[in-house]
């Protein structure tokens, strides 16, 4: 009867893990925004801001919500390092890359690493958002304005493309996943949004999970 129900405890208790990456350009805010999540969820504090370095490899975190616990990953953002992102692609559940919305000189450079991974067919049916980070600087460009900027930006390109190519290089399921893709404003650094970012994990990764038990 014991073991019957611990079985029964267990099953009732057991909370199923999700694996969450944070990707970006070096200095977009990945791992202000992992500590800062750290320090809101979990009852160890997350590093202050005067104390984080740019990060080489892997920073990792885990919080626990009901039913569910989110297991995240913050890659390093330099260019070396952007080269073994897709190592993480299959095992994750949600992609958030944040865009550092206060530095419109590489918002350019941006979009093309963004844009890659965009068009990674490993997470072709994974959510994915978007973050514009320093929303408290004063001139930091606006949720609305990213958006716009990255649409500009991929027009762009295609138009580039059809030039050179004479085609289109653009695929439908991209055209559609840029549509339906979600931008969320927050600073990483005072906290805003991101209890909000934490909502909107849990949220997809339980539609998701849902779905695929559906297939």
């Amino acid at each position: 009867m014991y073991h019957l129900l611990k079985g029964l405890h267990e099953y009732l208790t057991r909370k199923e893990e999700f694996s969450v990456i944070i990707i970006g350009l070096d200095g977009a805010g990945k791992t202000t925004l992992l500590e800062k999540i750290k320090t809101l969820y979990t009852d160890i504090p997350g590093l202050s801001p005067d104390k984080i370095a740019p990060t080489v490899g892997q920073n990792m975190g885990k919080i626990t919500l009901p039913s569910t616990i989110l297991k995240f990953w913050d890659l390093g953002g330099q260019r070396g390092i952007r080269s073994i992102w897709h190592r993480y692609y299959d095992d994750c559940h949600a992609v958030v890359f944040v865009i550092d919305a206060d530095d419109r000189e590489r918002l350019s450079e941006g979009w093309e690493v963004f844009d890659s991974v965009l068009s990674a067919p490993q997470i072709l049916g994974v959510p994915l958002l978007l973050l514009a980070n320093k929303q408290d600087s004063p001139q930091s460009l606006s949720v609305e304005e990213i958006r716009n900027d990255y649409e500009e930006w991929h027009r762009r390109k295609l138009e580039s493309a059809r030039r050179s190519y004479g085609e289109d290089l653009d695929v439908q399921h991209r055209a559609e996943r840029i549509a339906s893709l979600d931008v969320m404003g927050i600073s990483a650094l005072e906290g805003t949004g991101v209890r909000a970012v934490v909502d909107w994990l849990f949220i997809r990764v339980q539609n998701s999970r849902r779905r695929d038990e559906q297939a």
